[in-house]
């Protein structure tokens, strides 16, 4: 038996059930492949399983979603991070409307000119949306492609891709990409990986030569630490401003409360504080030290006064999420 007839094996006994995939076939909602996909961009399937059935409930088609005012779809997308994904979800989705007639189409080349949909998108789409043989690369899969080789050098994604292709079958390819990533996440993990499970242990080199903590090699760069301030401005009624940002940059059109980084001019005076929140981004941890005061007027350009029970209605960056819950209701 080939290697992927065993991985495929495997597969139908041990696969993981997600509600954006099924086994033996294609899914029969492309639509909910292509979510599913964007939102498992940078964030865990634990998170996703929780999310993805509130938006589906929310914007169950892509007319529904071409439809929706992109406020409401930030609303929906808020906790999940990387706010980009969903600007380009809602306007993929009207380029859908507008020149696919409602429809994700079932090819690579077309998929590729959509807004927001890129080579491991577009191939993730045609596997489990139209089955169609793509070789398909995460994190995963370089892991599971780097021991089963034997490779003790740094890796690359394109070196992986090369390897990983000639063992993609020319059918199911649907369930190929989710047994291969499956293999990944539940037994051939980061570390301690589960070897005595492993289909493939017999034919992988690192667990022949006992080398799977060494395996794969990938340099991650040192994550930068900034510091800077936030304003947390409460007037008479108990409200607090918060300020919509502008539709450019970093977490552009979301809402949040006031702050600047500590090398720029301060927004407010600044108070010695011990009260301070942090957040980690994909390249950077950023810490805010806290500053209390007190206005009737929103101080600040796009403000607004609102009472923090209605900070629901708004959608609101992470970060400044973490300082609604940890400094406003605790207080």
């Amino acid at each position: 038996m080939n290697l992927s007839n065993k991985l495929l094996t495997w597969f139908q006994a041990n696969g993981r059930d997600m509600p954006w995939r099924v086994k033996g076939r294609a899914h029969e909602n492309p639509y909910a492949v292509w979510i599913s996909e964007i939102m498992l961009q940078q964030t865990t399937v634990k998170t996703v399983l929780d999310y993805f059935p509130r938006w589906m409930g929310r914007f169950p088609d892509i007319q529904t979603l071409a439809a929706a005012d992109i406020q409401d779809v930030l609303l929906q997308w808020q906790g999940l991070g990387y706010y980009t994904r969903a600007r380009k979800l809602h306007e993929c989705a009207r380029v859908l409307m507008d020149k696919y007639q409602g429809k994700i189409p079932a090819d690579r080349t077309e998929l590729l000119k959509l807004p927001g949909i890129g080579p491991y998108t577009a191939s993730s789409i045609c596997c489990f949306a139209f089955n169609l043989p793509e070789t398909v690369v995460d994190g995963n899969v370089i892991r599971v492609i780097a021991r089963l080789y034997g490779l003790t050098h740094a890796v690359t994604k394109e070196e992986i891709y090369a390897l990983a292709k000639p063992l993609t079958p020319k059918k199911q390819g649907a369930d190929y990409a989710s047994a291969i990533m499956d293999l990944g996440a539940t037994v051939c993990t980061p570390e301690h990986p589960l070897c005595h499970l492993c289909p493939w242990a017999k034919d992988c080199q690192a667990h022949i030569k006992q080398i799977t903590d060494k395996i794969p090699l990938i340099s991650k760069p040192e994550k930068q630490e900034r510091t800077g301030y936030v304003w947390l401005i409460k007037n008479h009624r108990n409200e607090y401003c918060i300020r919509k940002r502008t539709e450019k940059g970093l977490l552009s059109g979301l809402y949040e409360f006031p702050w600047r980084y500590r090398e720029e001019n301060p927004l407010f005076p600044i108070h010695s504080s011990a009260d301070k929140i942090t957040h980690t981004f994909t390249h950077f941890k950023l810490t805010l030290i806290i500053n209390r005061i007190e206005a009737e007027i929103p101080p600040i350009p796009n403000g607004l006064f609102v009472p923090p029970a209605k900070f629901e209605k708004y959608p609101f960056s992470t970060l400044m999420g973490k300082v609604i819950h940890k400094h406003i209701y605790l207080d």
